[in-house]
């Protein structure tokens, strides 16, 4: 489905006093959209470009709602504007723009985590040989559940909500890809200290931490806002959370920043396992998780004064 329609048309009704008409026609418009959209795409446009191909053919929102319908100070700045003219409340937005969450993401939701969850617990029982199979349980429960949780964390963000349009499926399973890696640097991690004599573990996890910590940094840095219009009409401040990310030059400092933090981290947590004591792996690889977040919040305390 080519989300990009449902945005611009939000876009399009901003400032819009949102009648049971002009509901009636949004909704109307959406359909023919959608259709429009599909014929574009299917002789060759892409995604973004026939949803602002269809918006631009529709014309004055205004027009087609009739002046009684128009923003009430179309002549003034913006979101002030359209935010001065509201007449309905919070709630009133919140009730007229529920997305209700679909039964089966909700049943599969659910189901996955308990057996998430359950795959964990036998993981620990197993780390601490109250059940049987040692390393090598701990690896695979460990993993099954990072897979689960994975899928999950995608599966979700792929979902729309009253707020928020859904991720492209893409970026929603990268989103899981590093989800999955991050869980899973954990399981190899918890196998290591079962058998501290299979050094390939930590290496292993090692690399999957690095990797999950690399693909978080870059999913956070290329963010782009995913908020409805009439979330953005209330005000709501996302504007300081991603402003730090809009620059590029930002972005390439905090990921050399992070890159240099956890080559050193995993660098000096394998030379310690080695050589002093397992337990210093996890110590030194959480110093270098609080370390990457101190400085992404600085960076982003920084750019948002400027």
């Amino acid at each position: 489905m080519n989300m990009h329609i449902h945005r611009l048309l939000d876009e399009a009704f901003t400032g819009v006093e949102m009648t049971a008409d002009a509901r009636d026609l949004k909704e109307e418009i959406r359909a023919n959209l959608v259709a429009r959209v599909a014929e574009l795409e299917a002789d060759g446009a892409a995604p973004a470009d026939a949803a602002r191909t269809a918006i631009a053919e529709l014309g004055s929102i205004a027009d087609l709602l009739g002046s009684s319908a128009a923003p009430a100070a179309a002549g003034a700045s913006g979101g002030t504007a359209g935010a001065a003219s509201r007449t309905v409340n919070h709630n009133e937005l919140i009730s007229r723009h529920k997305v209700r969450p679909k039964p089966g993401f909700v049943v599969r939701t659910t189901l996955l985590s308990v057996a998430a969850a359950a795959a964990i617990a036998l993981a620990v029982l197993a780390a601490f040989d109250v059940v049987g199979g040692g390393a090598a349980s701990v690896v695979g429960l460990g993993l099954a559940a990072a897979a689960v949780l994975g899928f999950v964390t995608a599966d979700s963000l792929s979902q729309e909500t009253s707020s928020n349009y859904a991720m492209p499926l893409g970026r929603a399973a990268l989103w899981g890809i590093a989800t999955l890696a991050g869980i899973g640097a954990l399981a190899l991690f918890g196998a290591f200290a079962v058998n501290t004599s299979a050094v390939a573990l930590v290496v292993a996890g090692s690399a999957l931490a690095v990797a999950s910590i690399g693909l978080f940094s870059w999913l956070g840095a290329s963010q782009t806002n995913r908020h409805k219009a009439w979330v953005r009409e209330l005000g709501e401040d996302y504007s300081s959370h991603t402003a730090a990310w809009a620059n590029s030059e930002t972005s390439a400092r905090y990921g050399m920043y992070a890159g240099a933090i956890w080559i050193a981290g995993v660098a000096t947590a394998v030379v310690l396992a080695i050589a002093v004591a397992w337990w210093w792996a996890p110590i030194v690889l959480a110093a270098a998780i609080v370390l990457t977040m101190l400085v992404q919040a600085t960076m982003m305390h920084r750019s948002s004064k400027d």
